[in-house]
């Protein structure tokens, strides 16, 4: 088990170091002066002083000079400041957010870290429950239900769901409104009767002891969450229910029923685990999903979330933005792919024993 995860994280620098040549290989599409955004805020007009800010932070020497800029940071010729590195936390500026896209990615996550907290566990829990439902009462009503839900959900577009259950529960019945919380609750915030401490709202609603301020919270999450909930449970049924089909048919759970085995135990005990593995690798997926910012949903409902800036970016073409969430959700993408991994070898123990 130690080898496996070993191996595993040893991979985890040179999978960041192909991302970061990625991300830089799209910024060598843009212009120097286009460029220049990675390392200060406003770029100048005068073609004299564009010249000087290229030539003082390197825009016009080597690729693998400008990688190493970018990587670490780059000293002014002029000044002696140093600007830029992503290993120092500086991704450029955003023309959109007129802030450094570190602080925009600072100010947006805890949105979208809250709507993915939210949204997993009924995503998760929903869409196994009903795979493992369908697979052990295959070609019976709830499996004949359960294969009709997965394909609605399949082609049911995520902004048509969206749009429906906003003018359903908002337009109509005006309980779950959009945005992330109610304007008297900015008000609270804004003078300082509510302290932020995480910046999550549902939690810091606790921490202050502020119920109100809770279920407000709660109900600008609730459309988002069976938004995105309903969109993933038709991916986690069919994954599951296949996997969970295949398991049951497996000679091991034949022999558990010959020694008389309860089938129930059968199945939590043996199908299950074995049945998993191609959940856990879903669910990895869905994680990025989540945490990289659910782009449609967090529009539609207006949730401040990186998605929503993201896609703001996009449109009024600010690459430095767009491509600096992209390192983001990269880096992201990374790690939950390595304890996804580990997750394998805690679910079956086949995974590590040949990693041997």
């Amino acid at each position: 088990m130690t080898t496996y995860i070993i191996r595993r994280i040893l991979l985890v620098p040179l999978l960041l170091f192909g991302v970061t040549i990625l991300i830089f290989g799209m910024l060598q599409f843009l212009q120097p002066a286009e460029r220049a955004a990675l390392y200060i805020r406003d770029i100048p007009k005068n073609p004299e002083a564009l010249e000087s800010v290229i030539r003082n932070y390197g825009l016009d020497q080597p690729l693998y000079v400008q990688y190493w800029n970018w990587l670490v940071g780059r000293k002014n010729l002029t000044t002696g400041e140093i600007s830029g590195g992503i290993l120092r936390g500086d991704f450029g500026y955003s023309r959109v957010g007129s802030e450094p896209v570190i602080d925009m990615i600072k100010n947006r996550f805890p949105a979208t870290l809250e709507l993915a907290l939210w949204a997993f566990l009924p995503i998760i829990g929903v869409g196994v429950w009903l795979g493992v439902e369908s697979a052990t009462h295959h070609n019976k009503f709830i499996d004949q239900f359960a294969r009709v839900f997965s394909i609605i959900g399949y082609s049911f577009p995520v902004f048509v769901f969206g749009l429906l259950a906003l003018m359903l529960f908002y337009g109509k019945l005006q309980w779950f409104p959009p945005g992330r919380f109610s304007n008297w609750v900015l008000a609270e915030i804004n003078t300082g009767t509510f302290t932020q401490y995480t910046k999550i709202m549902t939690l810091d609603a606790l921490l202050n002891w502020r119920l109100d301020i809770f279920w407000d919270a709660i109900r600008h999450l609730i459309l988002p969450v069976i938004t995105l909930s309903y969109v993933s449970w038709a991916s986690f049924l069919r994954v599951t229910r296949s996997s969970m089909l295949e398991s049951l048919h497996q000679d091991y759970m034949v022999t558990a029923k010959a020694k008389g085995l309860p089938e129930r135990d059968a199945v939590r005990r043996h199908a299950l685990p074995n049945a998993l593995i191609p959940v856990v690798t879903l669910a990895g997926f869905t994680v990025v999903m989540l945490l990289g910012g659910v782009v449609i949903t967090e529009t539609i409902f207006n949730f401040p979330g990186i998605g929503s800036a993201a896609a703001e970016a996009a449109a009024q073409l600010d690459v430095v933005t767009v491509l600096g969430f992209a390192l983001f959700n990269g880096f992201i993408l990374i790690f939950a792919n390595l304890v996804s991994d580990i997750l394998y070898a805690v679910v079956d123990p086949r995974v590590r024993l040949s990693s041997l």
